[in-house]
């Protein structure tokens, strides 16, 4: 375990001349509110490098090797790996190669790590939910957190090198590219605090007054996580936020999953948020952004066209062995679906990717094309 500013230097300089690494990071997110990163894995050259961030006070070497686009940092399922870095040091990931991403393009269906090393190398790794979701932030490690963390990266290479080659093989080498190359471009997402509360699970339906309720509740309930140093979800589930938002006046000791806020002196703070949420003026929700408005008719036509875009999809996807969703975005398919759908305009949406506009673009002009035709068949 690499534990100070001088290990994680020179590792960083044996890294530098490395042509590529293989990555992964554990995370407290079960444990701790905030959550950081609490360990760090790298694997080059059949060997296991496992790096302690909780005890570096300088991270800026192992940043300074993620940036470098000259060396290939491959991951598996990187996206919480690329958001986790960007929160807690700003670090970003040039050069990324994805093995999930590459196996999920070499029609492969299960795609974690474990089924993955299996399937493609024979090799089973530990991949028990107890491990996976343990407290990476205790210390010391056990052996066997050790051993889990450094089988993360240690076949790596050799999955991406037999991944690489069957996406070679199937000429889907440029489609996996581009989508490593848009993840490095993926961000942490900060929550507005002001209007977090509107994103709790369940909370779609409430009314303004009860709404109120769990603005108060939720911003008790980030105060209590911030305390106590816990996840939120640990201080009272959503299902219970909502459930007190819209019953604000029942007796909390009989409201199922409350836990101990449900008594003493944790039953009191819920008590004056909830008395200060009522006492609040009713909460209007913003309004979403408008779309075209459509009579009756337009919205059948769109719903029946967007099953023959959406039935296009799955045949493509049956005759390349893919999961029908990579082909083409369903959000934009839902916008060609109107009367106003525009497929030039789609190439340009953030959804659409230059494979799949190259690879699919013509076939799916030509659907759009012949849908009217059929239609009009139809009436008459």
């Amino acid at each position: 375990m690499l534990t100070s500013n001088n290990d994680l230097a020179t590792l960083a300089e044996r890294l530098a001349r490395e042509p590529r690494i293989a990555f992964d990071l554990e995370a407290n997110g079960f444990f701790s509110y905030p959550e950081r990163i609490c360990l760090i894995q790298v694997g080059f050259n059949g060997e296991a490098f496992l790096v302690d961030p909780l005890a570096i006070d300088d991270m800026g070497p192992l940043g300074k090797i993620l940036e470098d686009p000259n060396i290939e940092k491959i991951l598996h399922s990187a996206d919480y790996d690329v958001r986790s870095l960007d929160r807690d040091w700003g670090f970003h990931i040039n050069g990324l190669y994805d093995t999930s991403i590459a196996a999920a393009f070499v029609g492969m269906d299960r795609l974690g790590l474990g089924t993955v090393a299996q399937e493609l190398l024979g090799v089973e790794l530990p991949k028990s939910k107890r491990l996976q979701r343990a407290n990476w932030g205790l210390r010391p490690l056990t052996e066997e957190a050790v051993n889990y963390a450094a089988g993360d990266v240690l076949h790596l290479m050799a999955l991406r090198d037999l991944l690489g080659k069957r996406l070679a093989e199937k000429g889907r080498t440029e489609w996996a590219a581009e989508e490593c190359t848009r993840l490095t471009g993926v961000r942490f997402n900060v929550q507005d605090p002001e209007l977090a509360f509107l994103s709790v699970k369940y909370s779609k339906g409430l009314d303004g007054k009860a709404l109120a309720v769990m603005r108060s509740l939720h911003a008790y309930r980030m105060g209590e996580a911030l305390r106590r140093d816990v996840p939120p979800f640990k201080v009272v589930s959503d299902t219970v936020l909502v459930d007190l938002a819209e019953n604000p006046t029942q007796e909390l000791a009989k409201v199922k999953g409350i836990g101990p806020y449900g008594r003493g002196g944790l039953a009191r703070g819920v008590e004056e948020a909830m008395a200060e949420g009522l006492q609040a003026p009713p909460v209007t929700r913003p309004p979403r952004a408008s779309g075209v408005r459509m009579t009756a008719s337009h919205r059948a036509r769109a719903k029946d066209r967007l099953t023959r875009l959406k039935t296009w999809r799955i045949e493509q996807g049956k005759a390349l062995e893919l999961d029908p969703a990579l082909l083409w975005p369903a959000a934009s398919l839902e916008r060609l679906s109107s009367d106003h759908g525009d497929l030039d305009e789609e190439y340009d949406s953030p959804e659409v990717r230059n494979w799949q506009a190259r690879e699919f673009g013509e076939p799916l002009r030509l659907l759009l094309a012949d849908i009217p035709r059929q239609q009009k068949l139809e009436a008459s």
